[in-house]
């Protein structure tokens, strides 16, 4: 005599149903995700590639998309800021834009690329 299995069962805080032989978990997908930016996406990446056990967790929470735009934003704020302080503390201003543009342009290129390379390193693959 075959045992007849529960419709619904929830185990480990997951609520599952049975479908055919197998058990689903009950999942949905939310339609509240706030639009995510590059910084958001570079985390989306990393984290599928190197640390999938953290993005399922993350996914199958629902705090997935939430996760991600607080880490684009926080690298926006941090990515700005520090510009603005690598620069003051270069001498880079106005002045400079004013007499040398390319001067002032690759100066500035530099800064951020080396900001950028920080807030990867320290925020995105930590």
């Amino acid at each position: 005599m075959k045992q007849k299995l529960p419709i619904e069962m929830t185990e480990n805080g997951i609520h599952y149903t049975l479908h055919g032989d197998y058990y689903f978990p009950n999942i949905s997908a939310t339609d509240s995700h706030t639009a995510i930016g590059h910084y958001g996406r570079i985390r989306k990446a990393y984290l599928e590639e190197h640390r999938p056990g953290l993005y399922e967790r993350l996914l199958l929470s629902g705090r997935l998309y939430e996760h991600l735009a607080e880490i684009d934003a926080c690298c926006s704020d941090r990515l700005h800021r520090m510009i603005r302080q690598m620069a003051d503390a270069e001498g880079i201003n106005e002045d400079l834009k004013a007499r040398n543009q390319l001067a002032w342009v690759g100066r500035m290129n530099n800064i951020r690329q080396q900001a950028e390379e920080i807030i990867l390193n320290e925020l995105i693959y930590a």
